[in-house]
């Protein structure tokens, strides 16, 4: 019985830091989705700036895609699309200000 406890503590331990940054990533690119369209809705983001970001999205979406095929992100990975995010968000602050 302790064997099967600890197993399933291990187990936890290891899936739930994934759904918890997965998670969190999905809600970041919710939260820029919102920010793209109010930009676009309020008039401080052109068709150009929003045909950009929305590719942009499109591309840091497949590779999200593409890391996770083997079901979590790996530390290296997690990094690079917080990057990604990064960059994507101050596009989309540069963008409403100009």
């Amino acid at each position: 019985m302790k064997l099967f406890a600890f197993s399933a503590m291990c187990a936890a331990a290891i899936f739930l830091p994934t759904v918890a940054s997965a998670q969190q990533v999905y809600h970041r690119e919710i939260h820029q989705q919102h920010r793209i369209a109010h930009g676009v809705q309020n008039g401080s983001i052109n068709k150009r700036e929003y045909r950009q970001l929305e590719r942009r999205e499109a591309s840091l979406n497949s590779a999200r895609r593409r890391d996770l095929r083997d079901g979590r992100l790996n530390p290296r990975e997690r990094q690079q699309l917080n990057r990604r995010e990064n960059r994507i968000s101050r596009s989309i602050h540069h963008d409403e200000h100009n």
